[in-house]
C-alpha cells in the first residue's frame, strides 16, 4: 500500500481558518461503513445516532500555549520556540526557529525577564533541550506569555485561546488539540448524559509527530513518534461494561481511538494502563475496542486518513472525502465533523 493512495485534491479555500460558533453548529457527515451510505447533518444531531447504553470516550488532554518568543542574551536576536513535551522539572524538549540562533550554551529571556532558558542539548532530529528558570509557576507564566501552537495551515490569528481547547480539557500536555472534541459544548454533553449515554475519559498528549507527513512510499515503513497515554480503571470498566451490555463504544477523535486500541494491543484486554504508544493504524488493522468514531477531515497522505480508512474501508473514505469536497465541507482542525457508524 502506497502513501500516494491516500492523496486527494483539496481546494485551499476549504481549509477552515477560524472556529465556527457555536461549537456544535458545524456540519457533520455521517458515513455508514457497512454500506457506504452518506448523510449530511449537523453536529448537534449527534444524539440521533447515540443509544442509551452506548458510551463516549473523550481525550481530556489540554493544549499548552506552547509557542513562545525569546530574545537571545548575547545578540538580542529573536527566536521562536515550540515546546513539545516536559522531560522533568523545568526541562523541556522544543523546536527552535531559526535553529542556528539556538546553539548549545545559548541563553534566552522571555517576557522582560519573567522566564529564562538555556539550551543544553541538540537532539538527533534537530530539536533543543531547554532548561528554564522563572519567577513563580512555570505553567502560569507560560499561560501569560505563550501562544497556541496552531497548525501551519491556519493563518488567521486566534482571538480566544480557549477555542483551541475542548470544553472538557484538564490534563495539560498536548502540543496540538484533539480536534474532534472541539465540536462539543457543555450543554450538548449534558444532553448526551441525560439520554443515558455514559462518558469516559482517557488522556493522550498529542505530539507533533501525529501531524508530520509520511515521507516513505511504502506505508508500512513509516515510523510513528511516541506519545504518552493514560487509561484509568474507571474508563476501562466503562468500556468493558458497555460491550458486555451490548452497547457501542464511540471514540471521539483519532487520539481516543489510538489510546483504546493501544491498551487492547498492549494489555490483551481493556484495563487500566499508562505508558507510551507509537501505534500506527492503517488498512488491515483489526480493531478490538472501538465500535464508532467521531473525527474531522484529515490531511491528504496523513497517518490520520490512513486510520479512518482502516476503520471505515478505503473505498468508503476516499468516496466520502470526494463528496466532502464537492459539498464544500470545511477541512482540518477547525473544520467540520465526520461520524463513522455501522
Amino acid at each position: 500500500m502506497k502513501t500516494s493512495d491516500f492523496y486527494y485534491e483539496l481546494p485551499g479555500e476549504l481549509i477552515a481558518q477560524t472556529p465556527i460558533e457555536p461549537r456544535d453548529s458545524s456540519r457533520m457527515m455521517v458515513l455508514h461503513k457497512m454500506t457506504g451510505k452518506i448523510e449530511h447533518r449537523h453536529f448537534y444531531d449527534i444524539l440521533d445516532y447515540l443509544n442509551e447504553g452506548d458510551c463516549l470516550i473523550l481525550n481530556d488532554s489540554r493544549v499548552l500555549p506552547a509557542r513562545i518568543y525569546g530574545v537571545k542574551d548575547e545578540t538580542n536576536a529573536h527566536v521562536e520556540f515550540l515546546l513539545l513535551h516536559r522531560i522533568e522539572g523545568d526541562r523541556w524538549e522544543a523546536l527552535a526557529k531559526p535553529g542556528k540562533r539556538a546553539k548549545v550554551g545559548s541563553s534566552f529571556t522571555f517576557g522582560d525577564g519573567i522566564m529564562r532558558c538555556t539550551v543544553s542539548e541538540v537532539t538527533e532530529d534537530g530539536g533543543r533541550i531547554l532548561d528554564f528558570e522563572c519567577e513563580g509557576s512555570f505553567y502560569e507564566n507560560l499561560d501569560r506569555l505563550g501562544q497556541m501552537p496552531l497548525p501551519p495551515y491556519i493563518h488567521e490569528k486566534l482571538k480566544d485561546k480557549e477555542r483551541y481547547q475542548t470544553v472538557y480539557s484538564r490534563e495539560v500536555g498536548s502540543a496540538a488539540a484533539p480536534t474532534a472534541g472541539l465540536h462539543f459544548t457543555k450543554e450538548l454533553i449534558s444532553r448526551v448524559r441525560d439520554k443515558g449515554i455514559n462518558i469516559g475519559f482517557v488522556t493522550l498528549h498529542v505530539g507533533l509527530g501525529t501531524f508530520r507527513p509520511v515521507k516513505v512510499d511504502d506505508v508500512t515503513k513509516h515510523k510513528m513518534h511516541s506519545e504518552h497515554y493514560d487509561m484509568s480503571e474507571e474508563t476501562a470498566n466503562l468500556i468493558n461494561e458497555t460491550h458486555k451490555n451490548g452497547g457501542r463504544v464511540f471514540c471521539v477523535g483519532t487520539t481516543s481511538c489510538r489510546t483504546v486500541e493501544s491498551v487492547a494491543a498492549r494489555e490483551g484486554a481493556i484495563k487500566a494502563s499508562e505508558g507510551m504508544t507509537d501505534i500506527f493504524i492503517y488498512p488491515g488493522f483489526k480493531f478490538k475496542a472501538m465500535d464508532c468514531l467521531i473525527t474531522n477531515f484529515h490531511l491528504p497522505e496523513s497517518t490520520l486518513i490512513m486510520l479512518v480508512s482502516a476503520f471505515a474501508g478505503y473505498d468508503n473514505i476516499m468516496n466520502a472525502y470526494k463528496t466532502a469536497v464537492e459539498e464544500r465541507y470545511r477541512f482540518f482542525s477547525f473544520g467540520d465533523a465526520m461520524l463513522i457508524v455501522d
